[in-house]
């Protein structure tokens, strides 16, 4: 298979959909002289934190190239390009702006504008400023008051050339892996730390929607969570109910302060030690209304009970598995889809992100991702799928636009569309790229 193909009748083909690639500061900019430092610069500098003992400080130059990266994601027909700014970019140390950080966002935004693309904004994709996490980071409130302060300031410069701004990306990850587990920045490693992290994030994108309405009132405003079914390794009763506690944990414990003002029950379950500290009102602020919601998927997690009322996440053991390890599991998709619907009051969705790692090869110049390439045409039928049942979807994005810095697997995993060589940047559409651009310029002919 080389190609995308979705139904004839499909409304992800109306002329109104919205088809884009998506990437973050960290994993593509590099030009580390020109920022603050920040919690995944420092968190490198562990030993044995990235798998291959890399950084971002080089990444994919996107500083240097990002006018040629701005021609790449014109060639490929999207409709847009959801990124994320850089906190100790655009901020110094000592809370003054830095105006040449802010400038390069503005010409970048400015182009990408004038090339007809609609912008996606990421005010957080992970990259807090090692200063504020000197003096607590997400475990401090001030974090959160610094991040409207910063929010303010971005916005005032952007305005509504953004189509859309998003708060927060994935603030499961900042506080789950960041600061329960220990695998992703700052690497503390305390459950209490993670639900007090979790609630500071999501008081930050509270405070911060209000900056939003009061500066970009013709933008959308909005808050992007992953999202992964919590699927029981058994019909076990106990891991049936673990299942249930790692849904609440993982899932529910982000979407539904947001969207009904209050934490799952499991929240009053919890030791008081590990219960986070709020203040009266804070729920209020982390309900504002948003515009839209995002979606980021890429696979489902089996859980079974740990023999002590609580989960442990199997791994698991199906045939098709990404080099991340996870299943291909486009139903689970759908399923999920489906199931948020079903349960909340949901503003309408956009697919911020959807993709998969695979060991991509270069031979006679082309990468002929096929496994990706698969990936990519089962998930955007599963979304497919769900629309016409009803669930409200306006846009799809694929992530990611090109290979880049991949946390704490290094540069092991590609999860690009466009193959980057980290030894001279050069950028090679993969067959992906090549059947994602065909598709979209097939819809565009026939609207």
């Amino acid at each position: 298979m080389n190609k995308i193909i979705l139904p004839t009748h499909s409304a992800m083909l109306k002329a109104d959909y919205i088809f884009g690639v998506a990437t973050s500061s960290f994993q593509i900019e590099g030009e580390r002289r020109g920022r603050c430092e920040s919690i995944w610069d420092r968190f490198c500098e562990h030993d044995g934190a990235i798998k291959d003992s890399s950084n971002g400080d080089i990444a994919c130059e996107h500083i240097s190239r990002w006018q040629q990266d701005v021609e790449l994601i014109t060639s490929l027909g999207v409709d847009a390009y959801r990124l994320s700014i850089s906190w100790p970019r655009v901020m110094n140390d000592d809370g003054t702006v830095n105006d040449a950080g802010l400038s390069f966002y503005q010409q970048l935004v400015d182009a990408l504008v004038a090339k007809g693309l609609k912008v996606f904004v990421t005010l957080y994709h992970w990259d807090l400023p090692q200063a504020l996490e000197d003096k607590g980071g997400w475990l401090n409130r001030e974090t959160a008051v610094a991040f409207a302060r910063y929010t303010e300031v971005v916005c005032k410069a952007l305005g509504d050339k953004v189509y859309a701004y998003t708060t927060l990306n994935e603030p499961f990850c900042s506080a789950h892996l960041g600061y329960e587990l220990g695998i992703h920045a700052p690497g503390l490693r305390s459950q209490a730390a993670g639900r007090q992290a979790a609630h500071h994030l999501l008081l930050a994108h509270g405070l911060a929607m209000q900056v939003l309405r009061a500066h970009c009132p013709n933008s959308l405003h909005g808050v992007v969570l992953n999202f992964a079914n919590a699927d029981p390794v058994s019909t076990a009763h106990c891991d049936v109910e673990a299942a249930k506690i790692a849904d609440d944990y993982c899932n529910h414990w982000y979407i539904k302060p947001i969207l009904e003002g209050q934490y799952p029950d499991l929240l009053a379950q919890l030791p008081k030690d590990v219960q986070p500290d709020m203040l009266a009102g804070d729920l209020e602020i982390i309900a504002a209304p948003i515009d839209y919601l995002g979606v980021n998927y890429y696979t489902r997690n089996i859980y079974q009970s740990d023999g002590n009322g609580w989960y442990e996440q199997v791994e698991p053991s199906a045939e098709t598995l990404t080099t991340m390890g996870w299943e291909v599991v486009p139903d689970s998709f759908c399923a999920l889809l489906r199931e948020l619907h079903a349960e909340y009051q949901l503003p309408p969705l956009y697919i911020t992100e959807n993709g998969a790692a695979f060991d991509d090869k270069m031979e006679n110049g082309e990468v002929l991702d096929v496994q990706r390439l698969a990936y990519f045409q089962s998930h955007l039928l599963a979304v497919n799928q769900a629309m016409e049942q009803g669930v409200d979807i306006r846009g799809y994005f694929a992530w990611s636009l090109m290979d880049n810095f991949e946390w704490a697997e290094g540069y092991t995993q590609r999860f690009g569309i466009v193959h980057v060589d980290y030894h001279t940047q050069q950028r090679t559409l993969k067959a992906s790229a090549k059947a994602y651009q065909t598709m979209l310029f097939e819809r565009k002919s026939s609207v």
